[in-house]
């Protein structure tokens, strides 16, 4: 459940003739002229709640012949305040696609047929740099320098500047003269 769901939730129980019409529909199913009748309201303020509980997804609705009929979605209601109020902010997904967006501007904009253009100077863009040419290793595996040298070289001419960064920025780890990728 998102926090938009939850916030809407949380809106059409906060009205007193919403409340009653979800006590009334804890009966059973019925229709808004029914409901109307037994809370003491008008027929058009029922359906103007049930839109509300019906956005809120607490309500569903189908029609019968003339009348539209409501009843419970039991397992919404069932949800415990918890499980409501811990839900998912619907930025967290935005968010990721953003990041996304621009790793890929930054590798099409550095990269070219495998091959690293240029070292970036901001170190946001030199980080996703160097994950793209640390795919070229297998985590865990211990690479000689030469080895690393020469993977690093085919990408670009600066593998010293690059295998220095990649230490530093914890990408791999050195021990004398051996390489190994931590992330």
């Amino acid at each position: 459940m998102t926090q938009e769901n939850a916030l809407r939730i949380f809106k059409s129980l906060s009205d007193l003739s919403r409340l009653r019409i979800i006590q009334a529909l804890m009966q059973g199913e019925m229709y808004a002229e029914l409901l109307a009748e037994r809370l003491g309201l008008t027929p058009s303020t029922v359906s103007f709640h049930m839109k509300k509980l019906e956005e809120a997804g607490l309500v569903l609705s189908r029609k019968e012949q003339y009348y539209i009929v409501y009843s419970l979605r039991r397992e919404v209601l069932n949800a415990s305040l918890l499980d409501i109020a811990a839900s998912e902010p619907e930025q967290i997904d935005e968010q990721i696609k953003r990041e996304k967006e621009y790793r890929q501007k930054v590798i099409d904009a550095f990269f070219e047929y495998g091959k690293l253009r240029s070292i970036p100077v901001q170190r946001k863009k030199k980080q996703i740099c160097y994950e793209v040419i640390a795919e070229k290793f297998v985590p865990g595996r211990v690479y000689t320098e030469k080895e690393l040298n020469e993977i690093i070289g085919s990408i670009h001419e600066d593998y010293c500047t690059i295998r220095r960064d990649m230490i530093g920025e914890g990408i791999l780890s050195r021990n004398g003269s051996e390489y190994v990728r931590i992330r």
